[in-house]
């Protein structure tokens, strides 16, 4: 199968890319081209008739997209819909990344992938501009929303929290921010299992169980031989930034396990992931 992969260069695509070996894969990523850039990649896909396109390409800086909401429409936006424009016109099927910040966290247990979408901030309303998008250009496509996502390599939070650790030997972290840790490789296996399926819709791709930033941090700390550190617990309004996250924001996968498409729980991915990096003790 011929496949565009957008974003190739990022932390999904680059996960994704060993696994579709038995594809031909061509990968779109900046400086060589831009998903706004509509007519350039028009031209792209043209020549290349791809029967299928995986989009996580995106502007995922939710800070930056707060300071710049509309640079982050453009990319996630509209930048989607020149991808879905381009699957509509030949006829490919186009699998979109999202995320669970198309939801407002007021809810009272993880969020269904029917579940009304309400974002709160630039980012999650960039985000779900790019699910309109998908939804009404095409007849073919599968919506895989996921969460708090990491991979080797890049800024990720468990990293992170090792390195304030070490440098400051003490912890701050949001206890009322709630969602779902997931390890990158996870969400790229699920993504291939699902399009072999060829069924169609709106997916949750996220390690089973649900984490405060807090809890998430702890694990980490465990894992890596750094149990002792002090944490304190603080509250979202404590911690200045520029974007609002949903509070409660954790997904539930019901539509890819009814598929046998099912993730284990995030403590033993994030086990794996620090295993391979080199962080855990």
């Amino acid at each position: 199968m011929r496949i565009l992969l957008t974003g190739h260069k990022g932390q999904l695509g680059r996960t994704l890319s060993p696994l579709l070996a038995e594809h031909d894969v061509l990968g779109v990523d900046l400086p060589e081209h831009d998903i706004t850039d509509g007519e350039s990649l028009r031209a792209l896909a043209g020549s290349f008739s791809p029967e299928l396109i995986l989009h996580p390409a995106a502007m995922t800086d939710v800070d930056g997209c707060a300071r710049n909401p509309e640079l982050a429409y453009r990319i996630n936006g509209m930048g989607t819909q020149n991808v879905a424009l381009v699957a509509a016109a030949l006829g490919a099927e186009l699998l979109y990344v999202s995320t669970n910040e198309v939801f407002d966290g007021q809810a009272t247990e993880p969020y269904h992938e029917w579940a009304t979408r309400n974002p709160i901030n630039a980012y999650g309303r960039s985000k779900l501009a790019g699910e309109w998008y998908v939804q009404n250009l095409l007849p073919r496509f599968y919506i895989v929303r996921t969460a708090w996502l990491y991979a080797p390599g890049g800024r990720n939070f468990p990293h992170r929290i090792i390195q304030l650790a070490d440098e400051r030997g003490s912890l701050k972290v949001v206890a009322d921010e709630v969602g779902n840790p997931t390890y990158v490789v996870d969400l790229a296996h699920a993504i291939v299992a699902l399009i072999k399926t060829h069924a169609y819709g709106i997916y949750h791709g996220v390690n089973a169980g649900i984490a405060s930033r807090y809890d998430f941090a702890r694990e980490v700390l465990r894992l890596s031989g750094r149990e002792h550190i002090p944490v304190e617990p603080i509250t979202l309004a404590q911690f200045q930034r520029a974007s609002t996250p949903p509070a409660f924001a954790p997904l539930v996968n019901t539509a890819a396990a009814a598929l046998g498409i099912t993730f284990r729980p995030w403590q033993e991915a994030l086990a794996e992931f620090l295993g391979k990096t080199g962080a855990a003790s």
